[in-house]
């Protein structure tokens, strides 16, 4: 099936066809109903990008996220998804690997499809991608992350006040040497905040920080790597679920009691959380909250033009058996 046929069927001629996709205004009415029914009947490209040619809207909206391997971004993805099927939206998602170039060209072609709408992961992008936000002028909000100066409406948490609270636990639990296990930070603004949290937190504390990747089993080369230093630890604090899980599995198979002998603290509360063992004392953040309302509220800028002005949702201390009472 191609254009030849679309147009063979409609009885016009390619050019007029091929105006009728990327230029409708400069075709009669008549003819372009024509051209978009038969593109419909045989499926020449779908519904709603034959919707798209006759009413000037595609009914998309786009998401850059960093990866699908996550629980934290599958729940709002989720989420969000939901909103838009009620409001007759479908979305399109990116992953972008927290690489800011790629984000930028994903960016672009996310924008080539004809999306209405944009949500970022976070605040740090690069100019590309604000150039083109700015030129465009695209409806767009920022989710994962708070922050009322920032030029675009965020839709989010404090992950410096989590990361904050996570650290006030373990020390209330009388835990004083906390080993921290993180990911990469440089192009990843929610792991920069969580890290500046704790060591506010901990300034009266001993803290020892290992980078590592962002999965169960970066969590678990961290734990093996911080066994192997021959550090004094009494907890560990990971700034995501993923990380504690690798951790839990490793301290475990080194015969160190979870959490007799270590406790372990994290953020997000994925639903493995409450089914490890020990269940995980972790940071409830909003993730399915977070999705539906930005979703809502992208969807209200881009059908009725008004601009949101953000959201700051709460965070919750769920306490679990992975933290125990420190005994000096």
């Amino acid at each position: 099936m191609n254009l030849r046929d679309v147009a063979k069927a409609a009885g016009v001629s390619i050019a007029t066809a091929s105006r009728v996709l990327n230029s409708p205004k400069s075709v009669s009415s008549e003819t372009r109903e024509k051209v978009v029914a038969k593109i419909t009947e045989l499926g020449f490209v779908r519904s709603a990008a034959a919707r798209a040619i006759n009413t000037g809207r595609s009914k998309i909206l786009g998401a850059l996220i960093p990866t699908i391997d996550s629980d934290i971004f599958a729940q709002t993805i989720d989420a969000i998804e939901g909103q838009l099927d009620e409001h007759g939206f479908s979305l399109v998602v990116a992953t972008t690997g927290d690489n800011r170039e790629v984000e930028a060209r994903k960016a672009q072609e996310i924008l080539d499809i004809g999306v209405e709408g944009l949500f970022l992961t976070g605040v740090t992008h690069n100019d590309h991608l604000h150039d083109l936000i700015r030129r465009t002028e695209i409806p767009t909000v920022a989710i994962s992350y708070f922050d009322p100066e920032y030029h675009l409406p965020t839709f989010g948490y404090d992950n410096a006040a989590a990361a904050h609270a996570a650290c006030l636990h373990l020390s209330k639990h009388g835990h004083r040497k906390i080993a921290v296990i993180h990911g990469s930070d440089r192009d990843n603004d929610r792991t920069r905040a969580r890290i500046e949290g704790i060591k506010n937190a901990g300034k009266t504390l001993e803290l020892s920080f290992f980078e590592t990747e962002l999965s169960v089993s970066g969590g678990g080369a961290a734990a093996d790597a911080l066994l192997a230093s021959q550090r004094e630890f009494d907890a560990v604090l990971c700034v995501t679920d993923v990380l504690a899980y690798g951790v839990i599995f490793a301290l475990q198979r080194a015969g160190v009691s979870v959490p007799d002998t270590v406790s372990v603290m994290s953020i997000h509360d994925l639903p493995g959380s409450s089914q490890i063992v020990p269940r995980l004392s972790t940071i409830r953040l909003p993730a399915q909250e977070m999705g539906a309302v930005a979703a809502r509220a992208l969807v209200e800028w881009v059908e009725q033009g008004n601009r949101p002005n953000g959201e700051l949702l709460p965070f919750h201390v769920i306490e679990r058996e992975s933290v125990s009472q420190n005994k000096p």
